[in-house]
């Protein structure tokens, strides 16, 4: 089942949406707001978010902007009620994925629902795991804001490992995402994240960089 927020403030149009997606077998909370939307996009996961573009207190352009700055990479499905360039472009320079004409026809909302549950945005412009971060326009990694002194391929590792935190990556899915089909020598991937553990451990962080026996590894915060 597909776990959708909607975020609008047309409250007609709202109950339609979620009564409509729950007979497609969808879930959708539902905020009248930005602010209540970001408020319940910080503390719950879900797959597909829904924003329109004109609402009190946040606007959806402010909400997905601040969504992508907090590193959550759920998809975005913006609505708007005007079919013009400069609406549009608005919306994809704030990070959303896709957007949606007022009227629209509900069989072809849920189709694009379907498609980007499907993916994680690529939008996303931070990651974070515990007090690791890692910005990914400057592309620079850091705990506690203290600067980590990584190599490119480090950092391409890193993204890998906290884009999927805290959930077990293989090595294989490792290698194909950072070196792509030219395979690296058999101690490459070993060396570099022994590098990583080092940098973490010289800060004392509260961060976990676990080997996984025959599977691979994984990056979370320690238990507390």
């Amino acid at each position: 089942m597909i776990n959708v927020l909607l975020v609008e403030d047309d409250i007609d149009l709202a109950s339609t949406v979620v009564d409509y997606l729950e007979l497609e077998s969808m879930q959708c909370d539902h905020a009248s707001n930005g602010l209540m939307g970001l408020h319940l996009i910080e503390r719950q996961s879900y797959q597909v978010i829904i924003l329109d573009i004109n609402m009190p207190k946040m606007d959806g352009i402010t909400l997905c902007k601040s969504m992508r700055e907090l590193g959550i990479d759920t998809p975005v499905l913006m609505l708007t009620a005007r079919d013009t360039l400069d609406n549009k472009l608005q919306g994809f320079q704030a990070g959303s994925d896709d957007y949606l004409v007022k009227p629209f026809a509900m069989q072809e909302l849920v189709a694009r629902i379907q498609v980007l549950g499907r993916r994680r945005s690529g939008e996303v412009k931070r990651l974070s795991v515990g007090d690791l971060n890692f910005d990914l326009t400057q592309r620079i990694a850091s705990f506690k804001h203290h600067p980590l002194k990584l190599s490119p391929t480090a950092l391409k590792i890193l993204e890998v490992l906290m884009r999927a935190s805290p959930q077990t990556v293989t090595r294989q899915h490792i290698i194909q995402g950072v070196w792509g089909d030219d395979q690296p020598d058999s101690n490459s991937l070993k060396v570099h994240i022994f590098h990583l553990r080092k940098q973490l451990d010289a800060y004392d962080a509260s961060i976990t960089l676990d080997t996984v026996a025959s599977v691979g590894f994984a990056i979370k915060e320690k238990a507390k």
